[in-house]
């Protein structure tokens, strides 16, 4: 069985990450910092932190030293339990049904072990949130920014009931309005959480922002289930759009990074990140000209190669030409 470390996208809500922490040291072997870090995409500052916080706690995390010390939980010692509310309880099931669904390999096995403790000590009004949102979301990547845990829940039902509902939508420019839609499914793309939907005052398929969305109404309507054009699959569609954003033209990148190093410095606004492996993740980004598009491109703070389009390499090259002239004219 392979046990080398993978790093992975960063567990940011600290109650499931707990959750997560606590299935490692649970395993009949032991963890040292780096490894616990790597698997839970944090510092290992964070991981102490976390340790400090389970023996306060009453865990009974045991530490070795040396080369091949590391933590574990203390064998035949009773266990207290982990106290959650319940918006608690259903916002780390929403982060742990995300993570299991990411792209990055190594840490699905632990998040569906956790998120299967979880689920066996929610009560019967929590659980069946949580089953609907499993069922409703799916994800190009795990979200970075949360979302309301009731919204989503909400959004999710709505979804398996192939329920119309009604809500507030803020969008980038202009003012909010109601709209009234058919919802698909949930996604999470970039750092955020995403509604698919058939808006019935357009006639047409929509993207929502989950954090834009506001005074949801579910309607009690019961429609047939909607298929995107195409048999088209949720997750591509939204990437899709995402990508297109406002302008028309459009850029493939290469990053050499891990996906979870680009996440943190790559704005959402600038496109849509895709895992290729543990080292390096796509970029696809578009802007109104090659011109503005290759500004953004320089501005990243990552080694990267293009892949496309050669339209934008003039413009690249350009720029390089003036930032070298200026350095050599000093």
């Amino acid at each position: 069985m392979n046990t080398d470390p993978v790093v992975t996208r960063g567990v940011r809500d600290p109650a499931a990450r707990l959750l997560q922490l606590l299935s490692l040291l649970q395993t009949p072997r032991e963890w040292n910092g780096t490894e616990l870090a790597m698997r839970l995409g944090v510092t290992t500052r964070t991981i102490r932190r976390d340790i400090d916080h389970l023996r306060e706690l009453g865990y009974p995390v045991q530490a070795s030293q040396g080369n091949t010390g590391g933590y574990r939980l203390q064998a035949g010692t009773a266990m207290p339990p982990l106290l959650l509310d319940d918006d608690e309880a259903v916002a780390i099931a929403i982060g742990l049904r995300a993570t299991t669904g990411a792209a990055v390999t190594g840490i699905e096995d632990t998040s569906l072990r956790a998120l299967a403790k979880l689920e066996q000590v929610l009560p019967s009004r929590l659980r069946h949130r949580v089953t609907a949102l499993a069922e409703a979301a799916t994800a190009v990547t795990s979200p970075l920014q949360g979302a309301d845990a009731d919204l989503l829940a909400a959004l999710a039902a709505a979804c398996v009931a192939h329920e119309k509902i009604r809500f507030t939508y803020a969008p980038a420019r202009g003012e909010p309005e109601r709209r009234l839609t058919e919802p698909v499914r949930l996604v999470a793309a970039g750092r955020r959480w995403y509604l698919l939907a058939y808006d019935l005052d357009r006639a047409d398929w929509r993207t929502f922002r989950v954090d834009r969305i506001d005074a949801l109404h579910r309607t009690g309507a019961r429609v047939p289930a909607r298929v995107l054009p195409g048999g088209q699959d949720a997750a591509a569609y939204v990437a899709d759009v995402l990508a297109a954003g406002p302008g028309q033209c459009r850029a493939e990148l290469i990053l050499h990074a891990p996906l979870v190093q680009a996440a943190e410095g790559v704005p959402t606004s600038l496109g849509v990140l895709e895992y290729l492996d543990e080292q390096r993740c796509r970029l696809v980004t578009a802007a109104d000209s090659p011109e503005y598009l290759a500004f953004r491109i320089a501005a990243l703070r990552l080694d990267y190669t293009l892949t496309g389009p050669p339209e934008i390499i003039p413009y690249l090259r350009r720029i390089a030409e003036r930032a070298l002239g200026a350095i050599e004219a000093t």
